[in-house]
């Protein structure tokens, strides 16, 4: 019996160690703040996806999504105007899956030979999901803070070590993810040259939330 009990354990193992094998070659995505999405993408759309065709190529396949543009927020110097939208196959770790004909799609990704992809580690969100703020964002706010820096803080205590960084605290939170940073502040630059969270509804509400080294 313990025989046999061994050999079970030793296949959990084993199995156990080809799924993280596979985790670990597939995605594995950092939290990312909607600002840097932005601002490390190459198109940044609105969109409603029309239709999906299984393209035969690589491993799992890829699929191509027809979409309708409904605006575009960057990108104009590399694609005038999106018609597909290229990801892994669902069978794939990394690949998204967009619904047909229902909803409109906030979609980041990059070019590559003219063709615009994107994944699982991209932020891609259905339009109606997104706040006040993201949406503001997305329209002309983050492109502000592109020569800022997020910087993560998963464990305190953490601290920002120049002008440039606003210090990102959504982690620590038992509310967990997207948090209150995420969903309504962006990290702008401000006259004096330095980097601080703004949300930007009100005077009141122009907010610094850093601390910074002395």
């Amino acid at each position: 019996m313990q025989s046999v009990y061994r050999h079970l354990l030793s296949v959990l193992l084993v199995f156990s160690s080809l799924q993280l094998h596979r985790l670990a070659d597939g995605c594995s995505c950092a939290l990312t703040h909607p600002q840097d999405a932005y601002c490390n993408s190459d198109i940044v759309i609105r969109a409603k996806v029309v239709g999906k065709k299984l393209l035969k190529d690589g491993p799992f396949g890829t699929m191509r999504y027809t979409v309708k543009q409904m605006k575009m927020y960057k990108g104009f110097d590399k694609v005038q105007h999106v018609q597909h939208i290229y990801t892994d196959s669902s069978d794939s770790l990394c690949g998204v899956k967009f619904d047909i004909n229902k909803y409109q799609y906030l979609i980041t990704g990059r070019v590559y030979e003219e063709k615009v992809y994107t994944g699982l580690c991209n932020f891609n969100e259905r339009w109606e999901r997104l706040s006040l703020a993201q949406k503001k964002g997305i329209n002309h706010r983050y492109q502000l803070g592109c020569n800022c820096r997020i910087k993560p803080c998963h464990h305190l205590p953490c601290f920002v070590t120049s002008k440039s960084e606003c210090l990102w605290t959504d982690m620590l939170s038992h509310f967990g993810y997207p948090g209150y940073q995420s969903r309504h502040y962006a990290c702008i630059q401000q006259k004096e040259g330095y980097c601080s969270w703004y949300r930007g509804m009100t005077g009141r509400d122009k907010t610094t939330i850093n601390a910074t080294d002395p």
